[in-house]
């Protein structure tokens, strides 16, 4: 009897499996967070989620300069996202003090989740526009998931070098949880720093810059974290200013550009 022969499956290149590979890496460094969370082990979560966030941030950019990009792994990195800052940073911060609280301590906390889910499948639903305006690229509509984990522990960050109990009041940190989970699903305009284009000639700066930030880095950790956070905040309003001046821009050309053609109906 005649058998139609199979079709082998072709096999996938290193270069698209290596993007994949990076968001498994950050959905364990996710998972590792909230493991030492339930341990009470608050440093090396937090510095499990930071190491997230680098593999995030990766996974990404590796994947465009490979053109490893796929359907698959942008929902691959979604479910990641989900579980390394919407889930970990939320249960971190429950064990941490919002338990205390009673029942109402877990309310900003189921808050702060379903913010992050509704922010990335916002940001997929957004993905598949094949045509944003283009001086809208260089922004996130809302705080974008990593930078929300950082900012939601800020207070845990700060109670590492000061101590203070004040930073650990569940009322503290439950408005510190609330402001940021309405940032995410917010239209807040950020910078999303993917499309910056440095001169050959300022190239020097940025990577001296990348040299101090590791130094930081490793010779006082916290305060770098704090520093980041607070530079990221302080970016918002002019982040707002650039978006509204783009658009303002945008608008003043689509406006020049159909004048003459409504000129010329006019005419005829």
């Amino acid at each position: 009897m005649f058998r139609p022969r199979q079709r082998r499956l072709r096999g996938l290149s290193f270069n698209r499996m290596l993007p994949n590979m990076l968001t498994m890496l950050a959905l364990c460094a996710g998972l590792t967070a909230l493991r030492y969370g339930l341990e009470g082990k608050w440093q090396p979560a937090v510095v499990s989620l930071v190491i997230a966030a680098i593999f995030d941030a990766l996974d990404g950019r590796i994947a465009r300069l490979l053109q490893g990009t796929s359907k698959f792994g942008a929902e691959l990195d979604s479910l990641s996202d989900f579980i390394a800052f919407g889930v970990a940073p939320a249960v971190i911060l429950y064990l941490w003090t919002m338990q205390t609280a009673g029942p109402v301590g877990w309310v900003p906390v189921l808050l702060f989740s379903v913010c992050m889910a509704l922010r990335l499948a916002r940001f997929n639903t957004g993905m598949d526009d094949d045509d944003p305006p283009a001086w809208a690229k260089g922004y996130f509509t809302g705080v974008p998931a990593p930078a929300a984990a950082g900012l939601v522990m800020l207070p845990m960050i700060l109670w590492f070098q000061t101590d203070a109990e004040w930073l650990r009041r569940p009322l503290l940190v439950g408005a510190v949880i609330i402001v940021v989970a309405c940032l995410m699903v917010s239209k807040l305009p950020t910078y999303s720093f993917k499309n910056i284009r440095i001169q050959q000639r300022f190239v020097l700066a940025p990577m001296l810059g990348a040299g101090l930030l590791a130094a930081l880095t490793v010779s006082a950790p916290w305060l770098t974290l704090t520093l980041i956070a607070a530079a990221y905040l302080a970016s918002f309003p002019f982040s707002i200013r650039s978006y509204r001046r783009a658009e303002a821009e945008a608008r003043e050309l689509a406006a020049d550009a159909d004048a003459p053609a409504a000129n010329d109906e006019a005419a005829e």
